[in-house]
């Protein structure tokens, strides 16, 4: 089997497209698109996100220390592409891109309505690693779209047709393959 070696790079495909609000001190709110974002540890409930210094929204996460998560799904593509390559300083995305930010329950940011999962964080640490910061943050707050809920109160990511991100490509998620645990279970 032939491989090639490469320069060093992230290569970690695929990944979330996710909508981060976020909103300085004055108030106004903000919308960016993060590919690099992840679940950190689970007890207690921590993610991460990196930002670039020079991103618009980088100084409101450092004014405020608080931001959402807002998952992304095929009907809010456009609006995922349209928020991580046009800067809040020039436009609305808000109002661009029909969006409804909601009140959170716990930070002061708003969430959008319209995605399937709102992840309300607030920072504990800030570590700039060269091109990007990451800001670690605690998970202080999750809000669920009832309409992806079955009978039982179950919730249904897949029903939202969940997005992903490889290479500069956007991907729906797939059918099942299999559920954790499957290769050990007796049949």
């Amino acid at each position: 089997m032939a491989k090639q070696n490469w320069k060093p790079g992230n290569m970690l495909y695929p990944l979330p497209a996710v909508l981060v609000s976020c909103q300085g001190k004055d108030g106004v709110p903000n919308l960016i698109t993060i590919g690099w974002v992840g679940t950190i540890c689970s007890d207690p409930a921590m993610v991460s996100i990196s930002v670039r210094p020079e991103r618009y929204s980088h100084h409101m996460l450092k004014e405020t220390g608080e931001f959402v998560i807002n998952l992304t799904t095929e009907e809010l593509l456009k609006a995922t592409d349209y928020c991580g390559v046009v800067s809040g300083k020039d436009v609305n995305k808000w109002e661009k891109m029909n969006l409804t930010p909601i009140p959170s329950e716990k930070v002061s940011v708003p969430a959008v309505a319209e995605s399937p999962i709102n992840i309300e964080c607030k920072v504990t640490e800030i570590k700039e690693l060269g091109t990007h910061h990451m800001f670690i943050a605690e998970v202080v707050n999750v809000r669920a779209d009832e309409k992806y809920m079955d009978k039982k109160g179950k919730f249904h990511l897949e029903y939202s047709k969940p997005i992903a991100y490889s290479h500069g490509t956007y991907f729906s998620l797939g059918e099942e393959l299999g559920k954790f645990g499957y290769s050990v279970r007796k049949k």
